[in-house]
């Protein structure tokens, strides 16, 4: 930042105590010092390097547009008073203009520089005749401006330039130290009010789930204090009802206690992790909410309600699973599916050596799948990183087309739901795996929400540079006002109504991997009609 734009290196005493003066600065920072004691220390170390001078340094509100008081130590208190809260422009004064343009403004002389028409008034009943200006930036932009003030007409010299621009830069880290450590502050204050004041019990934990802090609602849940509670493994204080694997991210059980009394506890738990700058879990936050009272009325309730309560009770079970058990249960079901209907043709009937080989390469088929499932989640991540290893090759639309709908016929059969095909035979590139992969997917969603009677057709053709793959069923179709939820992973849009909501996954999964293979994949719906769904991949050159 030079307004000469000219290179200038300080000599070696003047490095030495800018040095020096840094190093205070930056000790003072990382102290924690409060920012308008870090910004006086700023100036002051510039008039003491610069005799004569008086510097202030003004921080910007960007909502506002307006310049506010950082630091003055040297300038009237009267003429700091009356330019806080200055708006910037092109023609406001040294530091509203220096801030407007983003670039260093100097004016000689007060009295005569049009750009402080509306503060001469101020400034030159105090002595005030030259101010020259630099607007202290960030990455984010304008962060305020530092500005030095002469008792008589001035331009400053190489020297000058070269240490204001360092004392500059100096207070861009103070400023930007001081909003993230204001910010992280007052987050942690949010927090630990939301965390002591919740009406739910919570408590943080280790990741191997060792307790390190619980809030007022758990003490009283389980009436024990801080001492008693702080250092113990979860499972001590928690009985699980049912073994829901490990505790992680996701994690949701019911759960029994006891009182120092001997009173028994009913709790439903919810675990989530939170995470650290590097992304790897910290600690688990928690939730334990007391459902004793709701469980002694529905008892009560169960005599003259039992089945009422009965398909409460497994709704509130299938609520307490974690998302991610819910998910991989409702990917596996298609080849389990295509296993046990093939397993079963094998030991009702004496089928043809060929039919019973067949039968045992699709058994062997849906295993293999059923693996590859266990990636699904990671997936989605790998492919929002770019970072998705994929083997593209030439691979046969007709043969795809034709293992997928094997696969699945077992499981259209029993739905009553026609599976058929056409087009020609075409070649795209793609990773075979993972084509299929999508192709399940989609015809598999085909068949599930479609209804007895209905049909799925799955038609390749030419399109150019392209080859399309077109899905299309014949079920109740999806409401318009839903179709940009397709797309959000684990946003189940039929949860409410659907006994088989699927888990969300399936297509957010099915783009992404599209998208990976250089296709794209778009899907139209009629309530009444049905869903098409258009799969766009690259034709293979020797197609």
């Amino acid at each position: 930042m030079s307004v000469a734009g000219t290179a200038f290196d300080l000599d070696h005493a003047d490095s030495v105590a800018l040095l020096d003066r840094q190093t205070e600065m930056l000790e003072r920072i990382a102290a924690g010092a409060a920012l308008s004691e870090i910004l006086t220390g700023i100036a002051t170390s510039l008039e003491e390097l610069v005799p004569g001078s008086r510097c202030s340094v003004l921080l910007l509100d960007a909502v506002f547009g307006t310049l506010h008081h950082g630091a003055a130590p040297s300038l009237p208190t009267a003429y700091s008073a009356c330019i806080d809260g200055m708006s910037i422009g092109d023609n406001a004064g040294s530091c509203g203009t220096a801030a407007y343009l983003e670039r260093p403004v100097v004016a000689e002389d007060i009295t005569t520089d049009p750009r402080w028409e509306a503060y001469r008034e101020l400034a030159t009943p105090h002595g005030l005749r030259s101010c020259w200006s630099s607007p202290i930036l960030s990455r984010t932009g304008v962060l305020g401006t530092f500005a030095v003030y002469h008792d008589r007409t001035h331009r400053p010299t190489p020297r000058e330039e070269r240490l204001v621009e360092r004392l500059t830069h100096l207070a861009s880290v103070a400023i930007d130290h001081s909003g993230l450590y204001g910010a992280l502050s007052e987050s942690e204050e949010r927090f630990r009010r939301a965390f002591e004041d919740s009406a739910t019990g919570m408590a943080l934990t280790t990741t191997d789930g060792v307790t390190t802090r619980v809030n007022r609602a758990l003490r009283e849940l389980f009436d024990l204090s801080d001492e008693e509670l702080i250092g113990r493994p979860l499972d001590e204080l928690l009985t699980r009802v049912a073994d829901t694997g490990p505790v992680g991210d996701g994690t949701s059980y019911e759960a029994r206690a006891w009182r120092p009394d001997g009173a028994e506890l009913e709790l439903a738990v919810a675990v989530s992790e939170v995470r650290g700058a590097d992304g790897e879990a910290v600690y688990l936050s928690v939730n334990v909410l007391d459902l004793t009272q709701r469980r002694a009325a529905q008892r009560e309730r169960l005599a003259r309600h039992e089945a009422e309560v009965a398909r409460s009770a497994a709704e509130a079970a299938s609520r307490a699973k974690s998302d991610f058990v819910s998910a991989l249960g409702h990917e596996l079901r298609t080849p389990l599916q295509a296993i046990t209907g093939f397993t079963e043709l094998l030991g009702t009937l004496n089928l043809p050596a060929e039919r019973a080989v067949a039968a045992r390469e699709h058994i062997a088929g849906a295993a293999q799948h059923i693996l590859s499932l266990v990636d699904d989640v990671l997936d989605v991540a790998r492919i929002e990183e770019g970072a998705l290893p994929l083997s593209v090759v030439d691979v046969g639309t007709d043969a795809a087309v034709g293992e997928v709908l094997d696969l699945l016929s077992p499981l259209a059969h029993g739905r009553s739901v026609e599976l058929a095909r056409g087009g020609p035979p075409l070649a795209v590139l793609a990773d075979e795996r993972r084509l299929r992969q999508v192709l399940i997917n989609l015809v598999g969603n085909g068949v599930r929400y479609n209804r007895p009677g209905g049909r799925v057709d799955v038609t390749c053709a030419e399109a150019g540079d392209s080859v399309t793959v077109t899905v299309a069923d014949t079920g109740r179709g999806i409401h318009a006002d839903r179709l940009s939820r397709l797309f959000v992973p684990f946003d189940r849009l039929e949860a409410d109504d659907e006994a088989d909501p699927g888990v969300g996954l399936g297509l957010p999964l099915a783009r992404g991997l599209v998208g990976a293979m250089d296709g794209t994949l778009e899907v139209t719906s009629e309530i009444g009609v049905g869903t098409t769904v258009v799969v766009t991949l690259p034709r293979s050159p020797g197609d």
